[in-house]
């Protein structure tokens, strides 16, 4: 998963690889979950985008969570259209490694999700994830909707008081944008760990608990 020499910056769109007009082949249903990889949502459920380092540890965090619908690794936040594995990794297409979690808000809520994503990483660590360094790994939330953003917002800010007070230094270095487009990353990506369950992870967080998710809502 590593790679030396990576661009400390996301590229322009000017300078980003031309990626391809036609979507790169994936798994038809979730490995795990056994629905349609690409089943459209039922009316009510919500989809957020989440990136949080290295996507097959990352994916498994929220697959496992009681009311989420699916989970997909894939590829947010950059220019080239429908780009493939190496061409994130090279750091010229700005993507992010990422996980699209389709939810049940009845049963999961967002502050829940949101709960689960800032705990399962170091969000002050800027273009990297541990060992892991790249723009490809930088933490980023992606939303879809309004609400989305100001609850992420707001949760940004709960989690830097509670990081000061446990005296970790840093500032989160999160974005927070709507989400433009997701390209679905390849076959053996989806799913990844439960497809190889000694499998690379470096999904590690801080350690300190984020004081939000106030349970389901019913």
């Amino acid at each position: 998963m590593l790679f030396s020499r990576k661009p400390a910056d996301i590229p322009s769109p000017e300078d980003a690889l031309p990626g391809r007009s036609h979507p790169i082949p994936t798994a038809d249903t979730h490995f795990v979950l056994g629905r349609d990889l690409k089943a459209p949502l039922p009316d009510g459920f919500e989809t957020i985008t989440l990136g949080l380092g290295c996507f097959w540890g990352a994916e498994r965090k929220f697959w496992e969570l009681d009311g989420v619908y699916l989970t997909a690794a894939g590829y947010a936040g950059g220019h080239t259209p429908n780009p493939d594995y190496r061409e994130v990794c090279s750091g010229q297409t700005g993507h992010n490694e990422v996980v699209k979690v389709d939810f049940d808000p009845s049963i999961v809520s967002l502050d829940d999700i949101l709960k689960t994503f800032w705990e399962a990483h170091d969000p002050t660590q800027g273009m990297r994830q541990g060992n892991d360094v790249g723009t490809q790994y930088r933490s980023g939330i992606y939303t879809s909707s309004d609400a989305q953003a100001e609850a992420a917002k707001a949760s940004r800010g709960t989690y830097q008081k509670a990081l000061a007070a446990a005296g970790h230094r840093g500032e989160i270095t999160t974005e927070i944008v709507p989400l433009k487009d997701f390209y679905y990353a390849e076959d053996y990506h989806q799913q990844y760990l439960a497809k190889n369950p000694n499998g690379y992870c470096g999904i590690g967080g801080t350690g300190v608990s984020c004081p939000i998710g106030l349970g389901t809502t019913a």
